[in-house]
């Protein structure tokens, strides 16, 4: 894109000036999170311009009453609002009694950068006052993942040009509400204000929900780079607490404060030591120091980066946009705690609830399973497990019986909570996205024993479900499955969704094989899973493979295509590159009827099943889907370039394949949808990852073999990432006509490069020649 805002780097996302229509946007690109809590890049001081403050905290919710014109049988009975939780990051600054505020006063020299390389947020600027008196601010801040339940915020200001009076007022504030609340609710209620000098603690509780939260600060002020005493005032009132310190600052003189914040919360803590706890956490950091507890954080980060770098040489904002993306996956989830999970927008905004969508299965586990440490990926799915008998209970709602699950669409505990109908009951995909990651997580670190632990009850309620869900057409005299939403959501309750019927077929078989492994494997647990289930062989063995041998799948005989749903091409068949400008996006300028009369595609559908299932199909079925489905997509979904760029780099599309890279990579830095003020699109940063992994490294586990059909773009120099693959640690480093591969860690390997078997000893590097490309 041309005009970009923000300063192309290789490690920052840095903005040069202030611009106030941007500061939303801003608040959003440059947030802050450690898996267990997240803050928008809102200001420590006073801002009276526009913003949208945010600090959230990962599992803790508010169930907001379901509001529709009228009800139907199965409705969730609320929808999951991730909360705007009591603001920790707090700072009012006056000069003679002005208070500081960048919507008020003259600025210069400013800038906004956002480490990624450390993870830290760095602010500077020059602020002119009244009567000319000029400060040079600069304000660093952490959200700590070597401890994830404090931050940190360094805020120095320098006296350009005069003397004075100075006074910091960190505080802790609990008048805080949610930007999607329906009628400005209130969420919390204050259970207990103190403060003392030198430390506040604001203790909270949500309505309905019951999660209780717990803000504890304590803060130290230098004068010129030493300890200075100091005495404050006592800040409170009925939702805020703090101190006020008043201090006296001449020219030249730079002043400083360093702010201590833990937020715990009633998961992890008893309520009852919710206050003592905080306490000591920052009584603990300010023994230590705002450096030592940075470079810990820091350290962290290191090692964050050392398993998840990606290092794209020759091109600068393809190295920025993937760096981005990676950035913020590695601080929104960290896998130390299976209750939680990923939502659609991490802890940067509220859309959508910030709760958990099929996204984290289809998108997000591949990530996990390269990068991190196998029981990162192990313990979303087992997220799944401890959910599974609310997926049953969400059945039954439904009119399912006999065990069978359907997982939610949209949760925080189990529990639906989407409220539109077309989604909440009919884009039931979902099911097979969890199956299939069972599946995958087995294939990628063969832990087969998941299987028998918890994989096989999850995969017999969801095949139950498909049972149940398809019927036998006589006209067609096969199974087919009604009224569903596939992947499009620019299609509702449409007969034969061809990706949906993939999934269940699909699923169906994985289970009956993985029945079949875990009887012969892992006896005793077949038998406690027989019995928990009442699972009858014979019969639902026999009614499972009968679906899988009859069931019917829409086909073009003569466009030899997988057709999206019946009646698919009754539709005018327009093309993306027929559409005025002026039309999109179609969501925000077309009415509803008439996008669900057209044929425009919102994101990969028939694709997405190509791209799970690619090994099934030769290079001429998927080339003649894409050339098909591709001109009638309109990517309004932020999921859908991912899945375009991988097969456009499969069938050998390289501009294509490299154009949908950087659409994926730098939707929110560039904001190609404008919309980031609301938040980042973080599940499809996990598509941007595949995208460079999958498509351009041409990385596929098959027959439990590492293969790599490699494809970089031509303006590449080389492309460099490293993967856990089971035993092994591997560096893979692309060229345009080689591959370096570094067996870093692990026992010897064998893998394939285009389809010819090598191999790697431990701890050597080897360098294979790519020769001339065959097509892939």
């Amino acid at each position: 894109m041309n005009n970009r805002y923000y300063k192309v780097d290789e490690w920052k996302v840095i903005e040069e000036g202030f611009n106030p229509e941007m500061q939303e946007a801003s608040e959003s690109l440059f947030s802050l999170g450690n898996g267990r809590m997240g803050q928008r890049a809102n200001f420590e001081e006073a801002y009276s311009g526009k913003t949208f403050q945010g600090n959230y905290i990962a599992g803790v919710y508010y169930p907001d009453k379901t509001r529709v014109g009228w009800w139907k049988n199965g409705y969730p009975e609320y929808f999951a609002k991730v909360l705007n939780a009591p603001n920790w990051i707090g700072i009012n600054i006056e000069i003679d009694g002005e208070s500081l505020d960048l919507a008020k006063c003259k600025l210069k020299d400013f800038t906004r950068e956002l480490n990624m390389k450390q993870g830290f947020l760095l602010r500077k600027f020059t602020a002119i006052l009244s009567g000319g008196k000029e400060i040079k601010v600069v304000a660093k801040r952490f959200l700590s993942i070597a401890n994830d339940e404090m931050g940190a915020i360094h805020y120095s200001i320098s006296s350009v040009n005069f003397s004075g009076n100075l006074s910091f007022t960190p505080y802790l504030d609990g008048d805080v509400k949610n930007k999607d609340s329906n009628y400005n609710e209130i969420f919390w209620d204050i259970l207990n204000l103190k403060a003392e000098n030198g430390y506040a603690c604001l203790h909270s509780k949500t309505k309905k929900s019951g999660f209780e939260v717990c803000l504890s600060m304590n803060y130290s002020i230098e004068k010129n780079g030493s300890p200075t005493e100091f005495s404050s005032e006592i800040i409170q009132s009925d939702k805020l607490v703090g101190n006020k310190i008043n201090l006296q600052i001449s020219e030249n003189d730079t002043v400083s404060i360093k702010k201590y914040v833990s937020v715990l919360n009633s998961m992890n803590h008893s309520t009852k030591k919710l206050i003592q706890n905080g306490k000591s956490i920052v009584e603990e950091a300010k023994e230590r120091g705002f450096n030592n507890l940075f470079e810990d954080h820091a350290s962290l980060w290191d090692t964050k980066w050392a398993h998840s770098d990606i290092i794209i040489k020759g091109d600068d904002a393809a190295q920025q946009g993937i760096r981005f993306n990676i950035f913020h996956l590695n601080q929104t989830y960290t896998g130390q705690d299976e209750r939680l999970n990923i939502g659609p927008k991490g802890f940067t905004g509220e859309k959508y609830g910030g709760s958990t969508y099929w996204d984290t299965e289809a998108f997000l586990i591949p990530f996990y399973l390269s990068t991190a440490p196998q029981e990162v990926s192990r313990n979303l799915l087992i997220y799944r497990h401890k959910h599974l008998q609310k997926a049953i209970e969400n059945g039954k709602k439904l009119g399912f019986h006999s065990g069978a699950a359907l997982y939610p669409m949209v949760t925080m505990n189990g529990e639906e909570c989407h409220n539109e109908w077309e989604i909440t009951f009919e884009e039931i995909h979902r099911n097979g996205a969890i199956a299939f990651a069972i599946f995958n997580y087995i294939r990628y670190t063969n832990d087969k024993a998941y299987l028998a632990e918890y994989g096989l009850e999850v995969l017999i309620a969801i095949s139950r479900f498909w049972r149940q869900r398809v019927n036998w057409s006589d006209v067609k005299g096969k199974y087919v499955m009604l009224g569903v939403t596939g992947p499009n959501e620019y299609e509702n309750n449409v007969n034969n969704n061809w990706y949906s019927n993939k999934m269940a077929v699909w699923t169906l078989e994985y289970s009956m094989d993985a029945l079949n492994y875990v009887m012969d494997e892992h006896p005793a647990d077949y038998a406690r899973i027989v019995d928990e289930t009442k699972f009858n062989y014979e019969k639902e063995i026999k009614e499972w493979k009968d679906i899988v041998e009859s069931m019917y799948f829409p086909y073009s005989d003569n466009l030899k295509v997988f057709l999206q749903q019946d009646g698919y091409l009754d539709k005018d068949q327009m093309k993306v590159s027929e559409l005025k400008e002026s039309d999109k996006p179609l969501n925000q300028n077309w009415s509803w009827d008439r996008i669900l009369r057209s044929p425009f595609i919102k994101q990969a559908d028939v694709l997405q099943g190509i791209y799970t299932f690619e090994e099934e199909f030769d290079l001429e079925t998927i080339k003649r889907n894409y050339d098909y489905y591709e001109p009638r997509t309109v990517h309004e979904s932020s999921l859908s370039p991912c899945i375009h760029s991988i097969l456009a780099s499969k069938i050998g599309y390289k501009d294509q394949s490299y154009n949908f890279y950087l659409r994926t990579s730098r939707l929110d830095i560039d904001d190609y949808n404008h919309e980031v003020d609301e938040g980042l699109h973080i599940t499809s940063m996990g598509g941007t990852w595949m995208s460079v992994v999958y498509g351009f490294g041409g990385l596929r586990i098959v027959d439990h073999f590492l293969h790599l059909n490699p494809s970089v773009p031509e303006k590449w120099e080389s492309l460099s990432f490293r993967i856990v693959f089971r035993e092994n640690t591997l560096k893979i480093k692309i060229l345009n006509s080689s591959v370096e591969v570094i067996n870093e860690s692990g026992p010897d390997m064998l893998f394939l490069i285009r389809g010819k078997e090598y191999r790697v000893n431990k701890g050597e590097v080897e360098m294979y020649s790519l020769g001339v490309a065959q097509g892939r």
